[in-house]
């Protein structure tokens, strides 16, 4: 049986440090990306390599993570993920060489998918159904605080010391929360190992990935963070370029946009349940393209309020998007989350490194295009997605 309160809490507060660690380390570079293209001489789009190998090695470690922990248990895997991976932070800034640092970070996002393959799945199974919620909400919320913070925290450090030396801060700030993690994480009282079966996995993903009313909502996953990614990534570019000329650390405060994301997240989650799952999708990529077209705008005030607009309508779109699956998937639920993750993760590592040939050919305005084809899919995707309800 579930736990109760005071158990409940220790495991939320534990997996809100596990996020925490787990999204700083991923995302810590993203601020970085156009020192990274000038110290290593590389192209824009090679640069967000160092971003997008690690989304795409999480996403597909996630299911091999989940099988795993399904035999061994969900903490053992758990812990071993931000340890290990916090370790393997702390070599990223040694490299010198571009290659062996995209290896590094390769390793690291292979390592980092432990935690959000089966953090889910351990609070499903640890915590009362009555706190569920509640520690869940605790567990994405260390998710976003981890991302923002990690960009944040590099952008200030890169400043006043240097990119090398902020990575290093920060990997060794996770290795703490990590020990402090692997420590207060609570011991699994409700798992029982589950043997792998492959032909079953089988059926379930082939299930999951033949299924017209879920395919969609895959697609759109793919598209929101694609585009997400892409003006993330390249934002940087733009304002630490004249005429804005933008340091490091300014850069940085722009990520606190993400705060709005936990604004959206919610609203629009009661608006899907007055108004329909589609409805809610489609008004959510609506704001993103709104709020991308507005970033065309050369007055910077202007530009950061079109960039919340579109932070705005990401998250809402993507809490629909992701709850959607969960209400459409049946008996292969689990598999329809990975599923999800994983072509949201893979639109982050796709989506990032093509922004940078836009960028490159037509500027930010190339960067919004890129952007406004794939919303403009989106959107017909959310209708296929309807018109199947």
């Amino acid at each position: 049986m579930a736990s109760s309160t005071p158990r409940s809490s220790t495991a939320s507060v534990a997996l809100f440090s596990g996020g925490f660690v787990t999204f700083s380390l991923l995302y810590s570079v993203q601020p970085l990306l156009p020192t990274l293209s000038s110290e290593f001489g590389v192209h824009p789009a090679t640069s967000s390599l160092a971003l997008s190998v690690t989304t795409g090695a999480l996403a597909v470690s996630m299911v091999g993570a989940a099988a795993f922990a399904d035999r061994t248990g969900r903490r053992p895997v758990m812990v071993l993920s931000v340890l290990s991976s916090s370790v393997v932070g702390l070599t990223v800034p040694l490299f010198h060489d571009f290659p062996a640092l995209l290896a590094a970070r390769l390793l690291l996002g292979i390592l980092l998918a432990g935690l959000p393959a089966v953090a889910m799945a351990y609070l499903a199974e640890e915590v009362h159904p009555s706190r569920l919620g509640a520690a869940m909400g605790v567990y994405i919320a260390g998710n976003a605080v981890g991302g923002m913070s990690g960009r944040l925290t590099i952008g200030l450090l890169t400043d006043a010391v240097s990119w090398r030396r902020a990575l290093a801060i920060q990997a060794a700030l996770c290795l703490a929360v990590s020990l402090w993690f692997a420590l207060k994480l609570p011991p699994s009282r409700n798992f029982k190992p589950v043997p792998v079966d492959l032909g079953t996995v089988r059926a379930s993903f082939r299930r999951a990935l033949t299924d017209p009313a879920l395919l969609p909502i895959f697609g759109v996953a793919f598209i929101l963070m694609a585009s997400f990614a892409s003006l993330y990534n390249y934002i940087a570019f733009l304002l630490m370029r004249e005429p804005y000329s933008l340091s490091h650390s300014a850069v940085g405060w722009i990520f606190l946009l993400y705060l709005v994301g936990t604004v959206s997240s919610a609203t629009m989650g009661r608006m899907a349940d007055r108004m329909g799952k589609g409805t809610v999708l489609a008004i959510g990529i609506a704001l993103q393209a709104a709020g991308a077209l507005v970033t065309l705008s050369p007055l910077l005030p202007v530009m950061i309020l079109g960039l919340a607009l579109f932070t705005f309508g990401f998250f809402g779109a993507h809490a629909t998007a992701s709850g959607w699956v969960g209400a459409r998937s049946g008996a292969v639920k689990a598999t329809a989350a990975t599923v999800y993750l994983l072509s949201y993760y893979c639109g982050s590592s796709l989506g990032g490194y093509l922004g940078g040939f836009f960028w490159t050919r037509l500027h930010w305005r190339g960067v919004v295009l890129m952007s406004l084809l794939l919303l403009g899919t989106g959107l017909f995707l959310a209708r296929k997605a309807s018109q199947t309800d």
